[in-house]
């Protein structure tokens, strides 16, 4: 029998927690599935002109069959993942991971198969976002006041930055580095690995660990794809897939502390804010983080809470 065929895209380079995820993916089906598949990984589409958004119209439409893609991208077509917006809420990466492997992240699984052409066989760790300016120093939204930031393309993201007095605007990350450049942007939120290996803090000297979201990726497979495999080779990429999950999960949390080594050596400074800076953070935003939770059937809020909480 010939093997099935297995392409997988991203939008990073080769240093990026979510490249080298999608190489240990790779090895595993090998691992896992010998001949019968034929994987191939184009782990940087941007570098052929693509925008990195191309990746989720290339999947659906069966161009690829995979890649991993941030969930707010999605919230619009699929409201109920929105629910993973809900900023300054998840204080660590384990009750994170309770949420996305418990039966909040399968309910939300099934609605996307439901809604979209895409089947979500796991998340990634898309980090914990934090505030970078070339501004100054930003201790308390007083210093957020009228500066422009790139957000991602999601109304709830950009509630809360407007709250905090910033004024979001939103950009492809394929032109997010010359955005920050050339001041089109003053500000930008995003994972500690995101801003140096970008090089984003090239032009952005001062980095707020707000931890303020933890980013979810979905890998987000061709639903009709999965509907044609034979149930012994959908088991195996599940085998494969979840094992370049915990890796890539290791790699998001070492790579926190490897990218605050580099940034600290190259010039950066990095504020780490007290629990009562943070505090006045949160209480700024609480009304937009209300209103989320507002929007959403009570059950699910009740399987996030439950799902929090064991973490």
């Amino acid at each position: 029998m010939a093997p099935i065929s297995l392409k997988f895209g991203g939008y990073q380079g080769p240093a990026s927690v979510h490249s080298r995820a999608g190489h240990v993916f790779g090895k595993a089906l090998s691992e896992t599935l010998g001949n019968a598949v034929d994987f191939t990984f184009d782990s940087n589409i941007v570098e052929r002109g693509h925008k990195a958004s191309d990746l989720l119209s290339m999947v659906e439409s069966g161009t690829l069959d995979a890649c991993y893609f941030s969930s707010s991208y999605l919230a619009s077509r699929v409201p109920e993942l929105g629910i993973f917006d809900q900023h300054f809420i998840v204080p660590d990466r384990n009750r994170a991971y309770s949420v996305l492997d418990g039966a909040l992240g399968r309910e939300l699984s099934g609605l996307m198969e439901k809604k979209t052409g895409y089947a979500v066989l796991d998340f990634w760790d898309n980090g914990f976002r934090h505030i970078s300016n070339g501004k100054g120093p930003i201790l308390s939204p007083d210093d957020c006041q009228g500066l422009k930031i790139r957000t991602l393309a999601n109304d709830n993201h950009q509630r809360v930055f407007r709250a905090l007095g910033f004024e979001p605007i939103t950009i492809d990350v394929r032109d997010l580095p010359s955005a920050c450049a050339d001041g089109t942007v003053d500000a930008q939120e995003n994972p500690l690995t995101n801003i140096y290996n970008f090089g984003l803090h090239n032009h952005h000297k001062h980095i707020t660990l707000t931890r303020h979201l933890i980013g979810v990726a979905m890998v987000l497979f061709n639903k009709q794809a999965v509907g044609s495999w034979p149930a012994d080779f959908k088991e195996g990429v599940q085998r494969a897939l979840r094992q370049a999950t915990l890796a890539q999960r290791g790699f998001a949390d070492e790579d926190d502390i490897l990218c605050t080594e580099r940034l600290v050596a190259e010039g950066i400074e990095i504020q780490e804010l007290s629990d009562a800076q943070r505090k006045v953070f949160v209480d700024a935003t609480s009304r937009e983080v209300a209103t989320t939770r507002a929007g959403f059937d009570a059950r699910l809020i009740t399987l996030f809470d439950e799902d929090l909480a064991s973490g």
